[in-house]
């Protein structure tokens, strides 16, 4: 099957308001900036997103956040964006914080078809007692707080402890970008970019992709494919702008050879750009 799809805004259709997404990326690498910048076109809002971040104050999910399109947000790390942490703290955002590897499983048990699975992160902590806070009033005061998840104790190998329930997360839509993809959907993703994707399109009823480099079926080898097209609804090709337009959350850069000087601490404070 062609799964191919263009324009961006044809590849998003049936995403409405109030549609729960799981994004793939990491901080801003491997991020499906065309897809949610589609998204944002279409004036979408409401929005229960699931991704390890909110991207930053102007580019990625941030773009999404800073004009109040995402309702709820469930994430491991507020990161770079002031803007997440500003609508958080003053009742605008509702956060489900999640330990980093149990947002991955639960992105991956919703794709396996598998419900719930315990484990031993987050035991004896506000994530399995409750308490976290969910949203905050305008005052300061926690208005929503997560409730208590169950707890059992059970045996693993010579180790017998608590294990805390955590529920998978199957999302309405999934979008991810990968470095190549087939016709049917078959994605590969380049190092570090691969992180969450994957997972997202698992997680999703209908995933989409947006892939940097598009291949004929058969021009891959199976063995470097790293999801199957099965869970791939959608296929955008991006143009070689597309492509290249990415970002760097943070740049830092060594010092000049001419501005390194005799002492460390002098060396160490000066970095020139190059």
């Amino acid at each position: 099957m062609d799964k191919v799809v263009s324009p961006a805004a044809a590849a998003i259709e049936g995403i409405e308001s109030g549609a729960s997404l799981a994004v793939g990326g990491f901080g801003l690498c491997g991020i499906p900036s065309v897809l949610i910048r589609a998204l944002h076109d279409s004036g979408v809002t409401d929005l229960d997103i699931t991704s390890n971040n909110c991207g930053v104050d102007d580019w990625g999910l941030g773009i999404l956040l800073k004009d109040k399109r995402i309702a709820r947000i469930t994430a491991s790390y507020v990161g770079e964006n002031k803007e997440f942490a500003r609508q958080y703290l003053e009742g605008e955002l509702e956060v489900h914080l999640t330990p980093q590897g149990t947002l991955a499983e639960k992105l991956r048990a919703g794709g396996a078809g598998i419900p719930a699975f315990y484990t031993a992160t987050g035991v004896g902590t506000q994530i399995a007692d409750g308490g976290m806070p969910l949203r905050y009033g305008s005052d300061g005061s926690v208005v929503k707080e997560s409730e208590p998840k169950e707890t059992r104790e059970l045996t693993l190998g010579d180790r017998t402890g608590t294990y805390v329930l955590e529920h998978a997360i199957a999302a309405d839509f999934g979008l991810v970008r990968a470095w190549k993809g087939d016709r049917h959907g078959n994605l590969v993703f380049r190092t570090t970019a691969r992180n969450f994707n994957p997972l997202c399109a698992m997680s999703g009823r209908v995933s989409i992709a947006e892939v940097e480099e598009l291949v004929e079926p058969g021009e891959l080898d199976p063995d470097e494919i790293h999801l199957p097209g099965i869970y791939v609804q959608r296929v955008l090709a991006l143009t070689p702008e597309q492509a290249a337009d990415k970002r760097i959350e943070r740049v830092t850069t060594r010092p000049a050879p001419d501005a390194v000087s005799s002492d460390p601490d002098v060396a160490l404070s000066t970095p020139t750009a190059r």
